[in-house]
């Protein structure tokens, strides 16, 4: 029989574990948005052979689920420190590397791909001529981006950047294929006690939820803020 009791009782265990939860979000997120940022110039400005090569790369992302990439990045990242260490002579232990390393990079090289197809957009959505226009100010392409194209493109790209947020946090739920102790696995540990998966499942799904809609709410806080300066600018 379904336990309300049993269920509510496990909620401030379950809780416990949602800093960890957030902090791979935000922090995969903020690595993703630069990565990301950087992939879409290349691409926009279109550097012949690197564009290629992130087009092949935002392709195989895409393509691919995020639970393979968290595994190729787990076994493969290893692998790679431990060829460099005896490339260059250095000593390597393998348990030096924290878990949470692995995610941050699976989840951070996952949203960058979805970022920067996210800024491509954005940017190509700028009139073409403004950078024209900067050009005949004598201004360089790095100040023409930071000063006039980048912020409208940033206006642009924020509901889609949410959307990104978002998927990011319900992704951070594979973790737990690592042996990352987040809101996932720490549902799983509880559960695994009683055997009531059923109301542990519900009170996580809840918990994710509930993070989720504090994030889309400060978002849409941020939109509108943003929006409005934009047109404050303009008038």
């Amino acid at each position: 029989m379904f336990e309300l009791e049993f269920m509510l009782s496990s909620v401030p265990e379950i809780i416990r574990y949602i800093p960890i939860t957030v902090l791979m979000a935000l922090v995969s997120c903020a690595i993703g948005c630069a990565l990301g940022i950087l992939l879409a110039l290349v691409r926009f400005f279109r550097i012949r052979i690197a564009s290629q090569f992130i087009s092949l790369y935002v392709s195989f992302i895409r393509g691919t689920p995020m639970l393979v990439q968290l595994y190729l990045v787990y076994y493969g990242l290893p692998l790679l420190a431990k060829n460099s260490s005896e490339l260059f002579g250095i000593e390597y232990n393998p348990n030096a590397i924290p878990k949470l390393v692995y995610a941050f990079t699976a989840f951070s090289l996952n949203s960058a791909a979805y970022m920067s197809e996210t800024f491509r957009s954005a940017l190509e959505s700028v009139d073409k001529g403004q950078m024209e226009a900067c050009y005949s100010v004598h201004m360089t392409t790095f100040q023409a981006l930071r000063r006039i194209i980048l912020p409208q493109a940033f206006v642009t790209a924020l509901p889609p950047l949410g959307n990104s947020l978002l998927s990011l946090v319900k992704d951070t739920s594979l973790a737990f294929s690592i042996s990352i102790v987040d809101l996932m696995a720490g549902a799983k540990i509880v559960a695994s006690r009683s055997f009531r998966f059923f109301e542990i499942y519900i009170v996580v799904s809840l918990i994710y939820w509930i993070i989720c809609f504090i994030l889309e709410q400060a978002m849409a806080i941020c939109e509108r803020k943003i929006k409005t300066y934009d047109k404050g600018k303009r008038q």
